[in-house]
């Protein structure tokens, strides 16, 4: 038997009644990914193949190569990038996610907070 551990991370506090959901997302190259958004909770993510442009609010973007993890807090930390890194091959990610009871798993950012939000951005 072997055991890797790819990632670890202190999420937030978990309140009863929620759920995970573990995903697969595919984008074809040069794809810009899925436009500003939030999780109700957090994400770990795993690139299985290409590269991920990666920008979660205070940080700076970096990309995320096949083999290597990501994590984003959720809550209402802003998620700006999730696309793909190269216009010559696909990028596909799995992402598991803890969503909040109550709340949806994904909320767009409206363009009004994108832009009173502007400083947060590296």
């Amino acid at each position: 038997m072997s055991l890797t551990v790819l990632q670890e991370a202190k999420p937030p506090f978990i309140p009863e009644g929620a759920h995970a959901m573990t995903i697969v997302i595919e984008y074809p190259p040069g794809d810009p990914g899925t436009p500003p958004h939030r999780h109700s909770g957090p994400a770990f993510g795993y690139v299985l193949e290409g590269e991920m442009v990666f920008e979660l609010e205070g940080e700076p973007p970096r990309v995320v190569r096949a083999g290597e993890t990501f994590w984003e807090p959720g809550g209402d930390v802003i998620y700006y990038q999730d696309g793909n890194n190269r216009d010559d091959i696909p990028v596909r990610f799995t992402v598991t996610m803890l969503c909040e009871p109550g709340k949806p798993m994904l909320e767009f950012v409206a363009d009004e907070e994108l832009r009173a939000k502007g400083w947060s951005r590296s």
